[in-house]
């Protein structure tokens, strides 16, 4: 007697191939013209497969071989008018798929959607590479792919520096980060136009590096100067999630810290949130479709650029602490928050979760840090936006910070 496990497997198997055979019955044609495969048949190869795998190794490697076999015989019924292999490759990964099910029957269901999904995407992704997708897009896809894929596993994950502080796995990890904010940003604005894709794009950013995506949008603003408010826009939104962030990391690390910050926290999110909205709706009469994008998705040597001097604001910090020590925490908190805001109050969350400092103390040295990655946040959009870009963001940045700080006093 079969167990429930046994059912299960040929359930999906099954499900599996009927649900890639309805994607190709609807494809295949009618009469003479149509294709070899349908419904009917990718479901029996799907249960083959399920079959093959309890019987064993042979079943296997017979029921391979003959759905391999058939595979061929409906490439050369088609070629004449269809000369692709989707539907024989499919063939092949059904069976396997049915094989796949009587071992991992949630994986097996997974990746029968997928397959589903991808042939049923056929048109649209033809239309997007060869319609959408520009040849500079397409190799700057590939060399991000480069870098997070290959360079990144490569570089060691440890410090090089006497100070600890140098590892060239992160670095470049932040690096290949700026590069997939304004990569997403790219994509963003082809998705969803400029008046709303590169406030989605500012938000989701803000989470991995503020003071990165501020960065990556003043690039874009100064090869788009029709999307500079846009881009303003979207750097002011990745203060937000900075916000969040903080809070996050606070309460996560120690609570009686979160306590004591949700004061000023609350005050700074309402404010940038507020500046948000009204980017939001300055943006309005931005043209949502249709813009024309010049320049490449990214710029790797603007990624570079930024990494070294976060680098460099790194190694400064670290030597601070080393000079000073303790004694002086606001400072060095504050040095330390020039590169990441988020680092610093991870350390003073840390500081304080193991009685080294008591949360009041703490306050002060993470609204140095704060206001010292705003600084940095603005230093960086005017290197890379210009003048009037840096303009733009500085009244939203500067209300945060001035609100963080005056509730951190008073309470």
């Amino acid at each position: 007697m079969m167990d429930v496990d046994t059912l299960k497997g040929l359930a999906v198997a099954v499900g599996v191939g009927l649900l890639v055979g309805i994607e190709r019955e609807r494809r295949k044609g009618e009469g003479a013209a149509s294709g070899a495969a349908g419904v009917r048949t990718f479901a029996l190869i799907a249960l083959a497969g399920a079959i093959a795998a309890l019987l064993g190794g042979v079943g296997i490697a017979i029921a391979g071989a003959f759905t391999a076999l058939a595979a061929l015989a409906s490439y050369r019924h088609s070629r004449g008018r269809d000369p692709g292999l989707t539907t024989e490759v499919a063939m092949l990964v059904v069976f396997l798929l049915g094989v796949l099910a009587m071992r991992e029957t949630t994986l097996a269901a997974a990746l029968g959607v997928a397959v589903a999904l991808l042939l049923s995407a056929k048109s649209r992704v033809h239309r997007f590479v060869s319609n959408v997708l520009t040849e500079q897009e397409l190799h700057d896809a590939l060399l991000l792919a480069a870098a997070a894929a290959i360079v990144l596993p490569l570089l060691p994950d440890r410090a090089i520096d006497p100070w600890q502080v140098l590892n060239l796995h992160k670095l470049w990890l932040l690096a290949v980060i700026i590069m997939a904010i304004n990569a997403a940003g790219h994509v963003a604005l082809r998705v969803f136009g400029a008046r709303t894709g590169l406030l989605l794009a500012g938000l989701a950013g803000g989470f991995a590096s503020s003071t990165a995506t501020i960065a990556s949008m003043g690039n874009r603003a100064r090869a788009n100067p029709e999307l500079a408010t846009a881009c303003a826009g979207a750097g002011v939104a990745s203060n937000v999630s900075t916000v969040v962030q903080l809070a996050v990391i606070a309460g996560t690390l120690s609570p009686p810290l979160l306590v004591a910050l949700w004061p000023p926290i609350a005050a700074a999110g309402g404010v940038i949130a507020l500046f948000a909205l009204g980017a939001a709706w300055a943006t309005r009469r931005v043209e949502a479709h249709g813009t024309q994008l010049t320049g490449r998705a990214f710029e790797p040597k603007h990624a570079l650029v930024f990494v070294a001097i976060v680098a460099a604001v790194m190694l400064l910090s670290a030597a601070m602490l080393a000079w000073l020590g303790d004694a002086a925490l606001e400072w060095t908190l504050a040095a330390s928050g020039i590169a990441d805001v988020h680092a610093a109050a991870a350390s003073a969350a840390q500081l304080v979760a193991v009685g080294r400092i008591g949360a009041e103390t703490a306050v002060p040295g993470i609204a140095f840090a704060f206001a010292a990655n705003s600084a940095m946040k603005l230093v960086m959009a005017f290197l890379t936006g210009g003048r009037a870009y840096a303009l733009r963001l500085a009244p939203g940045i500067v209300a945060m910070v001035v609100a963080f700080g005056v509730v951190a006093w008073v309470v």
